[in-house]
């Protein structure tokens, strides 16, 4: 088992270091006709940038001093960002060089093609005396234009660079700017009447960390509480840090306001940053931490189960304590952080489950790997006799970035079939 770890992580580390020399060769080294000071910068480009990603990934997860990790995870989680985007803008540029190639091509044999009219010859004009003017003086040669090869590298690293720093600055900016607020009705058989219209304001993945601090918390609160929703549902991975370094930036989570108050679960990340910790400060906070529990509400009833995350800590889920008394009449919403734990939701006859973890993929073509380990990517599916609804949630990890996967707070409004 060692060794099959051993030849992954040498297998993945020649893919990387293969990657970013692609990565330097067309961006820098094609760009340039001979070595230099260009060459030189891209390669301390991105060595630097690798070298700060991966010390913003070892500082948060070994509980370095926070300002060390802030000072790292800007540069080097945008990086993580940037080169990914910088390496699909120059792979998809192989299909284009051929073809501008081919236009130059045939626009330089246009050029040198002779033409069919013939220009008339000149009509001598006896000169006039004059005096003899001086020499003048020789004008330097003109600079030698690039050659074609040089020019389409130039054009095709351009245009990867342009598009790689724009997607990546589109992305940040719908992240910094806050998540917006998405609207599901979903009908529940077991729901009463009186239940009809209920509102379910779902937020998941704040990730609360270096990068995302207390203003961002406090964009997340006012939206939720904007929408006036009968009941909010934290759903895990709200930090990325410590209580000590990260409290005052979920302070703002005192604010939340619902009639009926406000839930959490953990997610995997809580198990990361002190899970029991967490636990203790969102409930000094006011809301209500669903560990394995509970709630009988009005109309229905409200279970949460801790993370998986949570079994290599002896606090895993467990759903028969969570579900295993309850009264099957009754409708059951459960709020648990990932969507695979839907095959147990099923078992024991959960109505609708409500998840995030996913992200939606956060980063395309993220979105491809996320759907394939995950039962549902986002939004509303059927599962037997269970609905799973999946939020992409309210932040990002890692880079603060999002491209195809935008970030929401989800209201769902249970509707009543009796209505």
């Amino acid at each position: 088992m060692a060794l099959l770890v051993v030849l992954f992580v040498l297998l993945a580390l020649a893919v990387l270091v293969a990657a970013n020399w692609y990565l330097w060769r067309r961006l820098f080294r094609d760009t340039t006709a001979r070595p230099g000071p260009v060459r030189r910068g891209g390669a301390v480009l991105i060595g630097g940038g690798w070298v700060l990603a991966v010390g913003a990934l070892v500082a948060e997860r070994a509980g370095a001093p926070f300002w060390l990790q802030r000072t790292l995870a800007w540069p080097g989680f945008l990086w993580l960002a940037l080169s990914l985007y910088l390496l699909l803008g120059v792979v998809v540029g192989e299909a284009v060089r051929p073809v501008l190639r081919r236009v130059l091509e045939r626009r330089a044999a246009r050029a040198a093609e002779p033409s069919a009219v013939p220009e008339p010859e000149p009509v001598p004009v006896p000169a006039k005396a004059t005096p003899q003017a001086p020499d003048p003086e020789p004008s330097p040669p003109p600079a030698p234009a690039p050659s074609r090869r040089l020019f389409v590298s130039r054009v095709v690293g351009g245009a990867a660079a342009a598009a790689a720093v724009g997607t990546v600055g589109h992305g940040t900016y719908g992240v910094l700017r806050g998540p917006g607020v998405k609207r599901v009705t979903v009908p529940l058989a077991k729901l009463p009447r009186a239940a009809h219209g209920y509102r379910i304001a779902v937020v998941s993945d704040i990730h609360l960390g270096p990068v995302l601090g207390r203003g961002f918390a406090r964009k997340v609160v006012d939206t939720i509480n904007s929408t006036q929703p009968d009941l909010i549902a934290v759903v895990g991975d709200l930090v990325d840090g410590s209580v000590k370094d990260l409290g005052p930036a979920a302070a703002p989570l005192a604010g939340l306001k619902a009639r009926h108050g406000s839930y959490f679960v953990t997610g995997n990340h809580e198990y990361f940053s002190g899970a029991e910790q967490w636990v203790e400060e969102v409930r000094r906070l006011g809301l209500l931490p669903l560990e394995n529990a509970r709630a009988e509400l009005p109309w229905f009833d409200l279970a949460g189960v801790n993370d998986i995350a949570g079994e290599s800590e002896g606090l895993g889920p467990d759903f028969t304590r969570a579900l295993g008394d309850r009264d099957p009449a009754r409708a059951c919403v459960l709020l648990a952080h990932q969507p695979v734990q839907i095959h147990d939701a099923v078992r024991h006859g959960v109505d609708l489950q409500l998840s995030g973890h996913t992200h939606g993929g956060q980063l395309w073509p993220g979105n491809l790997i996320a759907a394939a380990a995950n039962p549902t990517l986002a939004g509303l599916e059927r599962h037997g006799d269970t609905q799973l609804y999946v939020t992409r949630g309210a932040g990002a990890w890692g880079p603060p970035t999002r491209v195809g996967a935008p970030s929401d707070i989800t209201v769902i409004e249970l509707a009543s079939r009796r209505a």
